[in-house]
């Protein structure tokens, strides 16, 4: 599902336009991305967790050159989804 579908999904489920639905959903993910920012986790009961983790330095070999290099260390966003939605995934239910 890409943007405009899923847009359109919500609007024709929440009764919103398409353009206050785009506009809610833009504002959810500034708000996220500054929460991101300011290093918090982010916590939806229903659905999962997004967590900022460090990824430490390491070394890796080039698999061309054989030559081994040093990978700097940096953040990574990580998401673990609740138990409710790993079992549906499992099942494979879809709605």
């Amino acid at each position: 599902m890409n943007n405009k579908e899923y847009i359109s999904e919500l609007a024709l489920r929440s009764g919103y336009t398409q353009a206050e639905v785009q506009k809610m959903v833009t504002s959810v993910i500034e708000s996220m991305m500054l929460a991101f920012d300011a290093g918090e986790d982010i916590v939806i009961p229903t659905f999962g967790t997004f967590e900022i983790k460090k990824r430490m330095e390491r070394v890796v070999n080039n698999p061309s050159t054989g030559l081994k290099m040093l990978v700097p260390p940096k953040l990574i966003l990580s998401f673990k989804p609740n138990a409710s939605v790993k079992e549906r995934l499992k099942n494979g239910r879809r709605q």
